[in-house]
């Protein structure tokens, strides 16, 4: 389904930075090379230009930011305070509501579900700059009408003070911002997390590192918690460092389907490792896989479903949630690799030649 102000993730259309923010054009792409991505849609920029512009909203605006001085932290806060209360006070335009609440129950086919809000601004996610974290999300949004409100709510996060000095610092104008917002169906997790196809100890390439926790993802993004931690090596898909954390709570959908729970992890499974080895190299494989597409190193966000389904092969279905570009270490010039004996392709020759070092 594609409208002006709302794309489908699977409608086959082409995905544009300037239409779905960076954010989404990765999701559009991704369920378009045939990556398991949760069905959504995207609320595009032209819906924010309609509410900006259609009332004098953006000039109302630019007039509370005129000569801010980001050096004046208070003032800061207070103009960006006003400037949320501009957006959320302002009615959605009815064309840009009814454009999603109808996409919302075609999502729903058979009724409202559950699904997270994310903002998806056109300088988010870039391979210079990724604004993780700067905008919000709202997660277990239920209804139509509470969807509308919480991507006005995702426009209004453009101006908190702390992503308006992001922006300055990054080189990011004012002038000329624009958001799209994503819309996805929830997923209830058994596991979730993160997954970079670089080594941020260390920027060493030939590493997938893994995060993982029992359900949403969500406490494990925002540092709530220490997550189960696995280093895998990207050629074998297997790990080659494992470090268990004790996880006392997890992020669930509530079970009778109306917003999210925060329960304890009961004692079996507290100490357990979050991921079996087939899941472990599942996640790997889909970031590879990812990483391998757009051709540099990639931060994803994934999900095992509770109730999820074995692939035909028996393998673990792992969905993506997003990706984007890490901005650390790729930018980083890289020092030429030494090769060691008894380390990496040369270990796997000489073993197969019969001139390794047997284990004892």
């Amino acid at each position: 389904m594609t409208d002006q102000f709302t794309v489908a993730f699977d409608s086959g259309a082409e995905p544009s930075t300037a239409r779905v923010g960076g954010k989404c054009v990765g999701l559009l792409t991704m369920t378009g090379r045939g990556i398991r991505v949760p069905p959504g849609f995207v609320v595009t920029t032209d819906a924010f230009a309609a509410a900006l512009d259609g009332g004098g909203l953006r000039a109302e605006i630019r007039s509370v930011l005129a000569g801010l001085d980001l050096s004046d932290t208070a003032d800061t806060e207070r103009r960006a305070a006003e400037v949320r209360g501009l957006v959320t006070d302002r009615p959605v335009p009815p064309p840009v509501a009814r454009a999603v609440a109808a996409a919302y129950r075609v999502l729903g086919a058979a009724g409202d579900v559950q699904v997270a809000v994310r903002s998806s601004a056109e300088t988010e996610d870039l391979p210079t700059i990724s604004f993780a974290g700067q905008y919000d999300t709202y997660l277990g949004v239920l209804g139509a009408d509470a969807v509308v409100d919480a991507v006005r709510r995702c426009w209004a996060s453009l101006w908190t003070a702390r992503a308006i000095t992001y922006r300055a610092a990054g080189g990011v104008p004012e002038r000329g911002l624009r958001m799209a917002v994503g819309v996805q169906r929830m997923v209830d997790a058994r596991t979730a997390g993160v997954a970079l196809t670089v080594n941020p100890a260390d920027g060493d390439p030939s590493k997938i590192v893994i995060d993982a926790a029992w359900g949403l993802g969500e406490p494990l993004v925002s540092g709530e918690m220490t997550p189960d931690n696995y280093v895998v090596d990207k050629v074998l898909l297997l790990p080659v460092k494992t470090t268990l954390s004790p996880q006392h709570h997890e992020l669930v959908v509530a079970p009778n389907g109306h917003g999210l729970l925060r329960r304890a992890v009961e004692d079996g499974r507290r100490r357990r490792a979050c991921l079996g080895p087939a899941e472990v190299t599942a996640v790997a494989e889909l970031a590879k896989r990812v990483e391998r597409h757009y051709g540099c190193p990639q931060d994803i966000e994934w999900v095992i479903a509770r109730d999820a389904p074995r692939l035909p092969d028996g393998g673990p279905r792992v969905l993506l949630l997003q990706t984007r570009p890490e901005t650390f270490w790729s930018r980083r010039p890289r020092a030429k690799a030494a090769v060691v004996p008894g380390a990496g392709v040369s270990s796997i020759a000489d073993t197969m030649l019969g001139l390794g070092t047997l284990p004892r």
